[in-house]
């Protein structure tokens, strides 16, 4: 059988929590085994060894522990916002077609193992595209909220000013941060360094940054998911799109998803009867998503303050009328 000083190196190490120290052990003894003619008890061993190393491994990667980046990575400090969001998917009004398929590549992060077994990666690379406020942002915080994995919000216009010049430097040391910390990396406002790379008024560092994000994009194999956002998409380098796994617009909500906007920002109140939910949608229709949660919200705010029982119709619909004039 194993040596006894085998045996204690195995269960000081795991002791200590010295994860690669008590796996070494772990081997060394499966090896001895072998020495000594017990082959198919080492082979269980070695099998056992890999499971549980696998294991953990995934396991890991599934516990949302952020990364104190101030401290390990100073340097990113300034170009990242890192939190832990609580919103999800049923907090959103989303079409049919993109509420599936966001259920798609949760679905297959969620079964992460059960496809890695199979030799299969799943879906981890996603465009998003649409105007201003229909809730690009927010479908990247819902994907981090239902993995319990924290989101990183890249600041793309920090790399392009403060850091002009080691701006690769800094793009790079972001993507050796997303095999140690599984989250949902989003790079905002993506045009500003995605936009075709033979346009003549773009200088030469947004050009170099841009074929740094595509050789890196290309050489990431870790279990973190990279979204980029774009108010542009029709700026963006070709080269860019057969990089994601996905591409999702995203678009100005219609009637109907208006209305279930307003049923959703307003949930837990109740209305008076003042102004018709015809005028309440036609004064909301051209709004996006975030316009027309901050209207409710300001006649939350009206109730709460006069120490109303109700929310008041002709409130919200004075409010979406001076939101729609401001975005003329």
């Amino acid at each position: 059988m194993a040596a006894s000083e085998q045996i204690k190196s195995l269960i000081k190490s795991f002791g200590q929590g010295d994860a690669d120290r008590f796996f070494a052990s772990a081997m060394q003894i499966a090896a001895s085994e072998a020495r000594q003619g017990h082959a198919l008890f080492a082979q269980e061993l070695k099998s056992l060894i890999e499971d549980a190393r696998k294991n953990r491994s995934l396991s890991q990667l599934d516990r949302g522990k952020i990364v104190n980046i101030s401290t390990q990575k100073r340097e990113l400090s300034e170009l990242l916002d890192v939190f832990q969001p609580r919103v999800t998917l049923a907090d959103m009004v989303l079409s049919e077609d993109i509420g599936a398929r966001l259920g798609k590549l949760i679905n297959e992060q969620q079964k992460l193992e059960l496809l890695l077994q199979h030799n299969l990666s799943p879906r981890r690379k996603l465009l998003l595209a649409g105007p201003p406020g229909t809730g690009k942002t927010m479908a990247a915080q819902a994907i981090a909220g239902e993995l319990g994995i924290p989101v990183f919000i890249i600041r793309l216009d920090g790399i392009l000013s403060k850091f002009m010049g080691e701006s690769i430097a800094k793009l790079r040391m972001i993507f050796d941060l997303m095999p140690q910390q599984r989250a949902v990396y989003l790079f905002d406002e993506f045009d500003s360094i995605g936009s075709k790379r033979h346009q003549g008024h773009d200088v030469g560092e947004i050009k170099r940054i841009l074929n740094s994000f595509l050789i890196n994009i290309d050489r990431d194999n870790s279990n973190s998911i990279i979204i980029a956002a774009t108010n542009l998409p029709e700026v963006l380098d070709t080269a860019l799109f057969r990089r994601f796994d996905d591409i999702l617009n995203f678009l100005l909500p219609d009637i109907e998803d208006t209305t279930l906007a307003v049923s959703k920002y307003t949930a837990n109140f109740s209305f008076d009867r003042k102004a018709s939910q015809n005028e309440l949608m036609e004064a909301a229709q051209g709004l996006n998503f975030s316009e027309i949660a901050k209207a409710c919200e300001e006649t939350i705010k009206e109730m709460i303050l006069s120490n109303g029982k109700k929310l008041r119709k002709d409130i919200l619909l004075e409010s979406l009328k001076k939101r729609k004039q401001k975005c003329l």
